[in-house]
């Protein structure tokens, strides 16, 4: 589909950081907007990443989670989602991430690990750079909650989390996140 819209497609090894990071080094640009696939960004949040890249003290911007989906839970998850945000300082890569090339190399770019790319590149960024809340959300597919279930995949994200913020190393956190694929 990618393709066909005229965009290039970028093959990288296995894990989400190396795809993430193989995608960024096929670019040039002096700005990086990280969207996740199942995201999508409304025309107000265009035009409020549009304002940011003409303001040079921002040096990164992410959008507030919205989940395309009715009912209280996905609600809750959106507000889980901001008070992560606001205590924490973490947004994750469903919220995108719009950052100045120059930042992104100088945190590392996106750790080789298999989850947690974003929460550890966020953190990095956060040492170097504060990152702009933006107003209008980002709007992601409920479809991954859906199938997982609601309350199971929000408690696993958390406790993953959870254990990362202890020390726990991510690709140990990926087998309980993606299991192994069984033996046929």
């Amino acid at each position: 589909m990618a393709v066909s819209h005229g965009c290039r497609v970028v093959q990288g090894p296995a894990g989400r950081g190396r795809q993430l990071r193989s995608g960024v080094n096929a670019t040039a640009g002096e700005w990086l907007l990280v969207l996740h696939a199942d995201v999508r960004l409304p025309p107000q949040a265009v035009a409020e990443a549009e304002r940011v890249l003409a303001r040079p003290e921002v040096q990164c911007a992410s959008w507030p989670l919205a989940i395309a989906a009715p009912g209280g839970w996905f609600r809750w998850v959106e507000r889980g989602a901001a008070l992560r945000w606001r205590l924490l300082g973490l947004a994750y890569g469903d919220q995108g991430l719009l950052v100045r090339r120059v930042v992104y190399e100088a945190a590392g770019g996106y750790p080789d690990t298999r989850i947690m790319e974003d929460v550890v590149l966020v953190r990095r960024i956060g040492r170097i750079a504060p990152i702009e809340r933006l107003r209008h959300p980002i709007v992601a597919d409920a479809r991954r909650w859906s199938r997982e279930g609601q309350v199971r995949g929000t408690l696993r994200n958390l406790t993953l989390l959870l254990l990362f913020l202890a020390g726990v190393k991510p690709d140990r956190l990926a087998r309980w996140y993606l299991p192994e694929p069984r033996a046929q």
